[in-house]
């Protein structure tokens, strides 16, 4: 894939910055000028997704650490990372499944919801070393797999 532009932002782990979160990438990626406001309500929501997910369960709320999240715009879609340095999870495929959760005030739908929304959707996680969520989504039909062609 040829990327035509990289943002990369770091910022502290604080319920106030999930929103600046949603907004800064949906501002990135409306660059493009095929996005539908369904693709940037996509994009809105699973960033909100992705980052509460790294305060509330990667730093318990510790606001003193750090959330970074990684965008790439490339001719087929957007490639957004984010990524904690927290607690990690013991069994990804277990947090996988919709309804899950470790807090039950919570739904557990976060990471259904980010799977249904994209293209592409990855999660890897060490326990006491965090988590890094990587959400890709394709443009106009294109499939956004890692060797460029179309899934259709």
């Amino acid at each position: 894939m040829h990327s035509i532009n990289r943002v990369k932002m770091s910022f502290q782990a604080r319920p106030d910055n999930v929103g600046f979160a949603r907004v800064a990438v949906a501002c990135f990626a409306s660059q493009r000028d095929d996005l539908t406001v369904d693709d940037i309500e996509d994009i809105k929501l699973v960033v909100s997704e992705a980052v509460s997910n790294a305060i509330i369960h990667g730093y318990s709320g510790d606001e003193s650490k750090y959330v970074t999240v990684d965008c790439t715009l490339y001719d087929e879609g957007i490639e957004v990372v984010v990524e904690d340095q927290g607690k990690g999870m013991e069994d990804v495929d277990k947090a996988r499944e919709p309804a899950f959760t470790t807090h039950p005030e919570r739904m557990g739908m976060g990471m259904t919801l980010m799977e249904a929304l994209m293209t592409r959707f990855e999660v890897t996680s060490q326990l006491g070393q965090g988590t890094r969520v990587v959400l890709f989504k394709a443009f106009g039909g294109q499939g956004g797999t890692d060797d460029g062609t179309d899934q259709e």
